[in-house]
């Protein structure tokens, strides 16, 4: 062999294994691109998923702080997704007798963009787990804030969909189905299959022009598995009191020496007065010696 063949020998031999070599590099980023690609597309929704349930509320049970009426706090499960359970049709019975001090706040028409939130931030400076007996009108209007009612532990009640007398109280069949077409409404907004299991009839549950229709309803919800209330104090705040001190006056004078209180206020968008006078409501409940509950402990 020439020394040239040689020397060309010797630069293939050389150079060969480079070649191989390089060609191994490039083959195992590949791989471990490919890995890598693989891990992120696979494992991503797992990441996401995960994060949804942190944040999310639990549709079966949140921990939530609950005021007494001295504003201490302790925490206790409450089933988000009620069940009007046999023991529950007992205490709705009785939900006007109680061996203590008892109150629940409730409030009628809403949601409303003006005044709601600003109960909703009072509340929960205040510790306080009130009721909500929505129209599905104004629901389907502000879902963003019943959303917020629901996530901050408040209990969700109907109220019916149009609150038009004429409307709702044209047949006892027409009050169920304002009742279902505002419970769905509730449902698809807080994506769960929650029910409250809880009417307030719009003027009160009995008397007036549409007694009889009510009365035939009151049966029709009861085959429903739907509870109805109306209340045993009232703030007058949507039947003539102009002023806040008026409210005040008249959930006094109305919760009188009560036990277990059930008060009528609203959250409609003209209530403003309703929300400046409720700070000195819950001051005189406190010192009082009310605890403040709502429909989670009787509906559960």
């Amino acid at each position: 062999m020439i020394k040239g063949d040689k020397k060309m020998m010797y630069d293939l031999i050389e150079v060969t294994p480079k070649k191989n070599m390089k060609k191994i590099i490039i083959t195992a980023v590949i791989i471990l691109a490919l890995i890598v690609l693989f891990i992120v597309i696979f494992f991503k929704p797992f990441k996401h998923l995960g994060k949804q349930q942190n944040n999310m509320v639990d549709n079966t049970t949140i921990k939530s702080e609950v005021a007494t009426g001295n504003k201490t706090k302790h925490t206790v499960n409450v089933n988000m997704n009620p069940v009007y359970t046999d023991v529950g049709k007992e205490l709705m019975k009785n939900i006007y007798h109680s061996e203590e001090k008892t109150v629940y706040l409730t409030f009628d028409d809403g949601p409303s963009k003006t005044v709601t939130p600003l109960i909703l931030d009072l509340l929960k400076q205040e510790n306080i787990k009130a009721t909500f007996f929505i129209l599905g009108s104004r629901a389907e209007l502000n879902p963003e804030i019943l959303k917020r009612e629901y996530e901050e532990g408040h209990y969700i009640a109907n109220h019916g969909y149009s609150h038009i007398y004429g409307s709702i109280y044209s047949t006892p069949q027409a009050v169920l189905d304002e009742y279902n077409k505002t419970q769905n409404i509730v449902k698809n907004i807080l994506g769960t299959d929650y029910d409250g299991h809880l009417f307030r009839f719009p003027g009160g549950s009995s008397g007036g022009k549409y007694a009889s229709i009510k009365n035939e309803a009151k049966t029709l919800l009861e085959q429903n598995n739907i509870a109805y209330i109306d209340w045993n104090a009232l703030s007058n705040d949507a039947a003539g009191a102009k002023t806040k001190e008026a409210i005040i006056e008249n959930t006094k004078n109305t919760i009188g020496n009560k036990k277990s209180v059930v008060i009528l206020m609203h959250d409609a968008g003209d209530k403003i007065l309703t929300y400046e006078a409720l700070p000195e409501i819950i001051a005189y409940l406190r010192e009082q010696g009310y605890k403040f509950k709502n429909f989670y402990s009787i509906i559960k």
